[in-house]
């Protein structure tokens, strides 16, 4: 069984991690408001989704935002707009609450009957010189059970979502380790 890659690009392979490419898949499955925070209709709508309820103000603070009342509802009606450092947390904020909002969804449609196709595109070796390049071939995988994955990604947890990620690809049988850095994931969700 192949040990987890240490030394990943090295001889020039390009690529990702297989759970940052999964979590990206996810985070588009997750849907959402597609304006640029930097944007007004963006801000406003960032703003109405996390001010509506308790958990959105929760995530506000999670994320570092520390701002009065009356700050808030200047944003909200546009009189005054966030500095760069509070738009990039509005932005963490929603994104966090959106994923934890909508992870026991995804988790209900990944895992319905008997789970979800994932397809596995190798690495790009372009650049590997040809003696040190590995024979990879594209891969399918049946993840039957998302629990793991879909809870490290709502929390936003990297190191937990790639262990969750390896404890999956496992079931590729001994080559695995080929397939722990990819050049991208797709799902038949």
């Amino acid at each position: 069984m192949p040990d987890r890659t240490h030394d990943f690009g090295r001889y020039g392979a390009q690529g990702e991690r297989g759970s940052q490419a999964a979590a990206r898949v996810l985070d588009s499955l997750a849907g959402g408001i597609t304006s640029p925070v930097t944007t007004r209709r963006g801000l406003s709508a960032r703003l109405r989704y996390l001010t509506r309820s308790r958990s959105g103000h929760n995530a506000m603070r999670q994320a570092g935002i520390t701002v009065t009342p009356r700050t808030l509802k200047a944003w909200l009606t546009g009189k005054q707009r966030p500095n760069k450092a509070n738009l990039a947390k509005i932005d963490a904020a929603y994104w966090a609450l959106r994923r934890r909002n909508v992870a026991r969804y995804l988790l209900q449609r990944l895992n319905a009957d008997g789970g979800t196709r994932v397809e596995i595109h190798p690495l790009d070796q372009s650049h590997v010189p040809t003696p040190r390049q590995r024979v990879m071939e594209y891969r399918r995988l049946n993840i039957r059970n998302w629990d793991a994955i879909i809870d490290a990604w709502a929390r936003g947890d990297a190191r937990t979502l790639d262990d969750a990620w390896i404890d999956q690809i496992v079931n590729l049988g001994s080559q695995w380790g080929k397939y722990e850095y990819v050049s991208s994931v797709g799902f038949a969700a």
